[in-house]
């Protein structure tokens, strides 16, 4: 199970990494534009800026809106990765002198209760979707439904919700039998 729950994390950092990447490119190209608009009509601009211009180059309207949605999207594309490897911070001052199962019981509880508090997360994010959906809210400039938004951070949090929910059980496998069944847990070979 792990095989098929570590390529979906994989999958979904990569997606939220490509999306990210995007957003990168599209606020260069806002902020350049808006640049170029700022130079070019107080008369300092030169053949360069005429020539970016003459191209398309612009302040992207609706950029806000996009970065928004895009940025939402990938935060809930890179829980999953950041929960199977056990990337969360943490602070273990207290804990490492603990005995291995001692630990092993607070890894599983903090798992159960970040499980829980994700599932209560994409639970809400649903119900918010299907408000905006109900009202038909749009975006202010470009006019696209919100509820797209909210449908694409639902699917990457109903991925986080598969990872979370194997990462409990395996935790409290990990409890039970002392053996690692996380790919980050000790005396993993993963």
């Amino acid at each position: 199970m792990l095989k098929p729950i570590t390529l979906l994390a994989r999958a979904m950092a990569v997606l939220g990494g490509l999306v990210l990447s995007a957003l990168v490119v599209l606020t260069f190209v806002s902020v350049l534009g808006r640049g170029l608009n700022t130079l070019g009509h107080a008369g300092h601009i030169g053949a360069l800026g005429d020539w970016l211009i003459s191209t398309g180059v612009g302040p992207v309207t609706g950029d806000f809106e996009l970065l928004e949605a895009g940025v939402a999207f990938a935060i809930f594309a890179f829980l999953p990765i950041t929960q199977l490897y056990g990337a969360h911070a943490t602070v273990d001052i207290f804990t490492s002198a603990l005995p291995r199962r001692a630990n092993r019981g607070l890894m599983a509880f903090w798992e159960l209760v970040l499980t829980a508090a994700i599932l209560l997360i994409t639970a809400r994010l649903y119900e918010g979707m299907l408000s905006k959906m109900q009202y038909g809210e749009t975006t202010f400039l470009l006019q696209f439904p919100i509820w797209w938004a909210y449908a694409a951070s639902l699917a990457a949090a109903l991925a986080a919700c598969c990872v979370a929910l194997f990462c409990s059980f395996a935790r409290l496998a990990e409890l039970v039998t002392g053996r690692a069944f996380m790919p980050h847990s000790e005396g993993s070979s993963h």
